[in-house]
């Protein structure tokens, strides 16, 4: 029946479903457009992005359905980061890091692609594999992707600063990543070029963390080994429960 065959997309992708998954699951032209008829059983959320009327609404369900936009007609599960990577301040409100708004949806891709929309920004620049996560459903750059992308869009360094305490103290992401990447920023700030420890402890002592020797602590030791060895959190995501592990190589 049309009915299990858009029921079953939406319930894999948060109660949500594009025109073009639809229109693949070969559901008649005419039962479409009797199903996303107001007052029936699809509710439009976004151009071509449908919610089943009945199931839960979903948390950044804006945000979710903006990325479902990015490929209309690729299952969420099927997605790779190729298809768009939630980054930058939309990133850091689904972690629920900063206090930056989030008023526009943003994501990172690897090669140029363009949106209508005005309040979705599209970025291109080259994700490395440890460079994001699945977070919550949806694949997001890990905080230190997220302070280096703003520090790119020359953001306020002190609303970046508010970002990296946030991350660390909850361990979203770990001192010495975020020394890695914020390496290529230093020279900016007057600091020596691609000291990425030195740049760390400005943000830190920007915001005045009780803990800033500690974390700094953390990233000298790390930075001995190879940045390979900065294990990623580990995030239980199907409950949307988070579980954290420090890297190995910090005491």
């Amino acid at each position: 029946m049309a009915r299990d065959r858009f029921a079953g997309l939406a319930e894999e992708q948060w109660g949500l479903v594009t025109r073009r998954q639809l229109e693949l699951a070969e559901i008649p032209a005419t039962t479409l457009e009797r199903l996303t008829a107001p007052n029936s059983r699809l509710e439009r959320v976004a151009y071509g992005v449908y919610r089943l009327v009945g199931s839960p609404t979903p948390d950044h369900m804006e945000l979710r359905a903006a990325w479902l936009q990015l490929a209309p007609d690729v299952p969420a599960w099927k997605r790779t980061p190729a298809e768009g990577v939630v980054s930058h301040r939309s990133a850091a409100a689904l972690y629920g890091i900063g206090h930056l708004p989030a008023d526009r949806r943003e994501f990172t891709l690897a090669r140029r692609k363009q949106s209508r929309r005005r309040d979705v920004r599209l970025h291109q620049r080259p994700l490395a594999d440890g460079e994001w996560i699945q977070l919550r459903g949806l694949p997001t750059s890990r905080p230190a992707r997220i302070a280096s992308d703003l520090l790119y869009d020359h953001e306020d360094p002190g609303a970046v600063a508010q970002i990296v305490v946030d991350a660390i103290r909850p361990v979203f992401d770990h001192p010495g990543a975020f020394a890695v990447s914020l390496a290529p920023h230093a020279g900016r700030f007057g600091l020596r070029r691609d000291d990425g420890l030195a740049l760390l402890r400005w943000l830190l002592e920007l915001v005045g963390d009780e803990n800033t020797e500690k974390w700094m602590q953390e990233a000298h030791n790390s930075m001995t080994h190879s940045p390979s060895v900065i294990r990623l959190p580990h995030f239980q995501c199907d409950d949307w429960d988070y579980r954290h592990e420090r890297a190995s190589a910090y005491p």
